[in-house]
């Protein structure tokens, strides 16, 4: 699966990788690992997204409000698929664009992501 290295956008290679949230974030050259370690929290919601693109985390609720997801609400966001508890909160995704829409959905990931081994 083609997936982007969060700190720089770049098309990812998996020898470049950190262990982040109970998986692997990978990255496009060896500089962007130590960028991402210096401040993970700023790289966080991009490498959840890409997290769940490559099936580390798994959906367990609505990143809005943490309800069951209803499957008809399922949405693309950056090779993630994300489904939501309504078309409220879908609409609310569909609405943010960009690092703004990834914040949104992917930031804190507590009440509807989890490691997928687990």
């Amino acid at each position: 699966k083609d997936v982007s290295c969060p700190v720089s956008g770049k098309p990812c290679n998996e020898s470049h990788a950190v262990d982040f949230a109970g998986g692997k974030v990978y990255f496009c050259c060896p500089n962007c690992p130590k960028a991402f370690q210096a401040d993970s929290a700023k790289f966080a919601a991009k490498s959840h997204q890409q997290m769940v693109a490559t099936g580390q985390l798994k959906q367990i609720g609505c990143p809005i409000s943490g309800k069951a997801v209803n499957p008809s609400t399922v949405i693309e966001i950056g090779g993630a698929s994300v489904g939501f508890c309504c078309n409220n909160c879908k609409g609310m995704a569909e609405k943010a664009t960009g690092d703004e829409q990834v914040k949104l959905v992917f930031g804190d990931i507590s009440k509807s992501f989890k490691a997928a081994g687990k």
